[in-house]
């Protein structure tokens, strides 16, 4: 798989656990804060970040930091796969008092970095295979290199998500983690953004059950379309599991199926959703033949893949716009 297009969305990049003040730990995730005696936190690799008070200055990768903030806990330094001032996920936001540290994947200013003074640093990781599988012998999910990574553990210890099964489930670890971080989850944002969510659910749920087919792609001129698995993308997962049907381009490799551009047609679909994240927007896939001879190209129902946050706020966002797009769009398939 092309290197770049492996990072676009499901990259399958890992971890080895390393950071200061870190040790490992069976106690399955649960915090251990609750003792009075510092603060610490359990990461989905099992890996307790441990420190003498709760963190006050989070720094991470930008598609976690954007649902944190949503919960309250605003970032002091951001990385990703884009500059954090051209990521969907910070629209609206005051980036006035963040260190946004690079613009593109393995991209991170170290000196910048260790003059924002974290004392955490979170960043997400992602299984190897459809089973969920964690190799902890690869980088970090937003990390170049295992050299990188560890010069980065020397700035503050790391934390990482696991970006795997169903976003509901995703979407409570990090509620979990920002509460670790201060937020207050009854509160009544939190509260209304919870209840925004599930009325999103219902109307996306309503909005699938004209059983429009969708197929999620990141186009590229010289590869032809990485077609998106459902089952191995946390919030199409999630949006499946709602009733949205999502075509299975099949394959045995994990998360992406490609083709190329004499074979896309094979691939019909009655809505695209193409990634915002380095691939070709529609007015340059339209460039390639093939691309007219798709339903959903001919019928204009094509919508961005907006690669967003695990959080209330932002999921509800985006499943607003789909069930609109859904209830907007017409058969159009054969």
């Amino acid at each position: 798989m092309h290197r770049t297009s492996r990072r676009l969305l499901g990259g399958l990049l890992t971890l080895t656990a390393v950071g200061l003040s870190a040790c490992s730990s069976d106690d399955g995730g649960e915090n251990a804060a609750a003792s009075g005696k510092g603060w610490s936190f359990t990461d989905d690799l099992g890996t307790t970040v441990e420190l003498d008070e709760a963190p006050d200055r989070v720094a991470g990768i930008n598609d976690v930091m954007s649902s944190l903030w949503n919960y309250g806990v605003e970032p002091v330094a951001t990385f990703g796969q884009t500059s954090t001032a051209d990521d969907v996920a910070f629209e609206g936001r005051d980036l006035s008092d963040v260190e946004i540290l690079g613009e593109s994947y393995g991209d991170i200013d170290l000196e910048q970095l260790a003059a924002a003074r974290p004392d955490v640093i979170v960043t997400t990781v992602y299984p190897t295979d459809s089973e969920g599988t964690l190799d902890e012998s690869q980088p970090l999910y937003g990390f170049e290199s295992i050299e990188q990574q560890e010069q980065i553990a020397t700035i503050a210890p790391i934390i990482a998500i696991a970006w795997r099964g169903s976003a509901a489930d995703v979407i409570e670890r990090t509620a979990e983690l920002a509460e670790a971080l201060g937020a207050d989850l009854d509160s009544d944002e939190v509260t209304a953004a919870r209840e925004d969510f599930e009325a999103a659910g219902e109307a996306l749920t309503a909005a699938a059950a004209s059983g429009l087919t969708v197929l999620p792609v990141a186009a590229y001129a010289d590869e032809g379309f990485y077609m998106a698995k459902a089952p191995d993308e946390p919030s199409l997962r999630m949006y499946s599991e709602l009733g949205v049907r999502f075509v299975d381009p099949g394959g045995e490799d994990y998360y992406w199926q490609t083709a190329g551009w004499e074979d896309v047609p094979q691939y019909p679909s009655d809505l695209i959703l193409y990634s915002l994240r380095g691939a070709l927007p529609p007015e340059e896939m339209a460039e390639q033949p093939t691309y007219a001879l798709l339903p959903a190209a001919r019928a204009d129902q094509v919508h961005p893949w907006k690669y967003i946050g695990m959080d209330y706020a932002a999921q509800a966002a985006y499943m607003s716009e789909l069930a609109g797009w859904l209830t907007a769009a017409r058969d159009v398939t054969p």
